[in-house]
């Protein structure tokens, strides 16, 4: 019997399928000095300001792990950590312009790296629905009046 891609079972394409994405991934954010933990660093200070707890949770790391990220991150220019306004005991991790541009030619380079697909929202509905139920969904969607319906 032969082994071809076509007879593997679901969980393995998926296995490969990752596996391939996240090598492609990784040499590109090498080429700029980043890593997955910096990648997610720079995507969740989009909105701002954050302290080290919440980018650690966010990256699925440690603190001490995303402390050292952020070292690295502040090191080449693209983060600053600064005093936060609102308690001057708590720091916060802010994104620089650097950080930004370099940040946004990434999220470009996503649709450049992997092929167009047909479907591909159904890919990333299924892609959600299975990270999800394996509880790799650190945040649940918000409830709102529109997402009950109301």
């Amino acid at each position: 019997m032969r082994d071809t891609v076509d007879d593997w079972p679901t969980g393995r394409l998926l296995a490969v399928a990752a596996r391939l994405v996240e090598q492609r991934w990784r040499e590109a954010l090498e080429e700029r000095g980043l890593s997955y933990a910096g990648l997610i660093v720079l995507h969740t200070l989009d909105a701002g300001g954050r302290s080290l707890g919440v980018l650690a949770r966010a990256a699925h790391v440690t603190a001490q792990t995303m402390g050292r990220t952020v070292e690295h991150l502040e090191r080449d220019g693209y983060v600053r950590t600064v005093v936060d306004a609102g308690d001057r005991r708590r720091r916060l991790v802010e994104r620089t312009d650097a950080g930004a541009r370099v940040f946004a030619e990434m999220h470009g380079l996503e649709a450049r790296m992997f092929p167009e697909l047909e479907q591909s929202e159904q890919l990333r509905a299924t892609l959600l629905e299975i990270i999800r139920a394996v509880g790799g969904d650190p945040q649940p969607p918000a409830v709102t009046p529109d997402s009950l319906g109301l």
